[in-house]
């Protein structure tokens, strides 16, 4: 059991749970954001094209609510808006990983002299070229 909590330990110390708790927290705060965005200002000019109809509201009736049953609906007026958030979500996500990417590709490629290149990088770098340079050698001895 010790080393059961050892090795959480040393998880969450390295950081991992640490970054997927601030993922979740700004993913959490993003997808409030877009929801906001979506219902407040993408819905309300998207209803005045159609005749004031407001899309959240829109359901197909399956049973008329009487005095002893409610109504049964489903609610397709909010699976469409809530695909109109995810696919700005998606997007956006997107466009942040290509963007991360592009940072990625820079900084991993050694001959790069804008970005830093990582430590580790920089030394398999190195040993590729002792590697190429070692085979010529022996490529020039026979």
């Amino acid at each position: 059991m010790k080393n059961f909590f050892e090795e959480f330990k040393n998880f969450a110390i390295k950081g991992n749970m640490i970054d997927l708790a601030v993922g979740i927290i700004i993913g959490t705060a993003f997808n409030k954001v877009v929801s906001t965005i979506v219902s407040a200002i993408i819905m309300p000019p998207l209803s005045l094209l159609t005749d004031d109809v407001n899309l959240s509201n829109k359901k197909w009736i399956l049973r008329q609510a009487t005095d002893s049953a409610e109504e049964v609906a489903i609610g397709y007026g909010e699976l469409i808006e809530s695909l109109i958030d995810f696919g700005i979500i998606a997007f956006t996500i997107f466009v942040m990983v290509k963007f991360i990417n592009r940072f990625k590709q820079k900084s991993e490629d050694p001959t790069n002299k804008e970005v830093e290149t990582p430590k580790n990088i920089a030394l398999l770098s190195s040993l590729e070229k002792l590697l190429q340079e070692q085979n010529e050698i022996l490529r020039n001895k026979k």
